[in-house]
């Protein structure tokens, strides 16, 4: 389906290009969503007379998303959560859980602006992108860990679940490395028993 896009859609073009995408894209994503207009005669004329209000409402929804990116850009956020002895979580961190997060350090984001391809399943510090305006993003941090201690530690750039791994195998090492063996000190060899002399018998008397 070709269709006009009304804003700058990432890997497709901007404001007034006319892509050719998938329908189901076009109908269940750009179109419900305003990103974009069927691209018939009827829409194209429609664009063309509205074009310059079109390209206005985005520059000044671009500035407040600049002016927004600096209190969101860079920010940091710690979620405590369960997981296995591996770092795989016993559930997953969604797009929901980092903006409540946010929200609790005063950055203000919409479910829809954080760019999570798949939710968070392990723990670590892991980038996430978040988008406030088509032409702007940002990047924050989200810390997952199994305790505020953990948390520090990756923070401080630490692989804790390296570390646990390696404190794990040391005591393992030590079960399994050779003991070492006390030199036996050579046993005595008994000397042999001197012969005893020929006792004279009475026969030999004799």
């Amino acid at each position: 389906m070709e269709v006009i896009l009304l804003e700058r859609v990432e890997k497709l073009g901007g404001i007034g290009d006319v892509v050719n995408v998938k329908n189901g894209f076009a109908r269940n994503y750009l179109l419900p969503n305003k990103k974009a207009l069927r691209a018939n005669e009827s829409n194209r004329k429609v664009f063309e007379a509205n074009r310059a209000k079109i390209e206005a409402d985005n520059a000044d929804r671009r500035t407040d998303a600049e002016k927004a990116a600096k209190g969101v850009d860079g920010k940091t956020v710690k979620l405590i959560r369960q997981a296995s002895n591996t770092g795989q979580l016993y559930g997953s961190v969604s797009a929901r859980d980092i903006v409540e997060a946010l929200e609790a350090e005063g950055a203000k984001v919409t479910k829809s602006q954080v760019v999570l391809d798949r939710p968070i399943k392990n723990i670590g510090v892991h980038d996430v992108k978040v988008a406030l305006h088509p032409e702007v993003a940002v990047t924050v941090k989200v810390n997952v860990a199994r305790s505020p201690e953990e948390a520090d530690l990756q923070a401080q750039g630490v692989d804790v679940l390296a570390q646990m791994f390696e404190e794990e195998a040391a005591p393992a090492a030590e079960e399994l490395a050779p003991e070492a063996v006390e030199e036996a000190a050579p046993a005595e060899v008994a000397a042999p028993a001197e012969a005893s002399e020929p006792t004279e018998t009475a026969e030999d008397e004799q």
